[in-house]
């Protein structure tokens, strides 16, 4: 059991397009809080449906919270359990925190004497694992991006991080309202990802008889509108690839974002 949550967590972070049955998600206790030295905990799980933990937990190596005024903030209380992973965050500055697990990763397939071998994992361990006869080898670069806002008092903007894939907010990602129409940017490497497939999926999944899935695209800009059909929690997400490699021997870079948003009632 123990080596089966391990792998699914490892493919969720090092692998995010090697399976689409189980998505990758952080909630808040909150998203909006009144003023500082607030305290908030974050779950952060692999699931079968949005913000259920039924699964597996998501692993919080590559764990960054980023302040207001754009430096690091620290978590607390750090845990990984059997059906998820938690930490606490004390908001010490007034405006908006960016909660993100960033990991970069490889993943490889070939032969070795006939039979087929794999590796997932850290590019540097890569060299060690492939022996030196590796036939059809074939080599992906992955990097992954699972996040979530939280402002404490009032808003501030969200500036880009400028490297894989993210999400840009024109519409502030804590000031979202049921009814009301919202715009997000998508960017890649800084700039700006047209024509790129988005799905928005409203929690409660278990009490529907359907998922509820919104399917979007950006435009040239990169950009995308949605008009949220009722208040909760949402699960955005997005996938590219690309040749756009750092680590030898790739061929192919794939990059996966998962954001959670809360919608309020007007």
């Amino acid at each position: 059991m123990k080596s089966a949550l391990k792998l699914a967590a490892a493919l969720a972070l090092a692998l995010p397009f090697a399976s689409q049955a189980h998505d990758t998600w952080m909630v808040p206790s909150s998203t909006v809080l009144s003023g500082v030295d607030s305290w908030i905990t974050v779950d952060a799980a692999v699931g079968n449906d949005k913000f259920y933990f039924n699964h597996a937990p998501l692993r919080l190596d590559g764990l960054a919270v980023t302040a207001p005024d754009g430096s690091a903030a620290e978590a607390e209380n750090v845990n990984r359990g059997k059906l998820r992973s938690t930490f606490d965050l004390q908001l010490k500055q007034s405006g908006t925190y960016r909660v993100a697990v960033v990991n970069e990763g490889v993943f490889a397939r070939w032969k070795e004497d006939g039979k087929p071998k794999r590796y997932f994992g850290k590019p540097e361990g890569l060299e060690k694992a492939l022996p030196a006869k590796a036939d059809d080898l074939e080599v992906s670069q992955s990097a992954g991006r699972v996040e979530t806002f939280v402002t404490a008092g009032k808003p501030t903007p969200v500036k880009p991080v400028g490297r894989g894939l993210e999400l840009a907010p024109v519409t502030h990602p804590n000031d979202l309202y049921a009814g009301e129409e919202a715009t997000f940017q998508f960017l890649l490497d800084g700039q700006p990802a047209a024509d790129l497939g988005v799905t928005v999926v409203p929690g409660g999944s278990r009490y529907r008889d359907k998922i509820g899935e919104i399917e979007l695209k950006t435009d040239k800009n990169g950009k995308f509108s949605v008009k949220w059909p009722q208040p909760g929690l949402y699960w955005v997400e997005a996938r590219a690839e690309d040749a756009k490699v750092s680590v030898p021997k790739a061929t192919k870079r794939r990059l996966s974002y998962s954001g959670t948003l809360e919608v309020l009632q007007p």
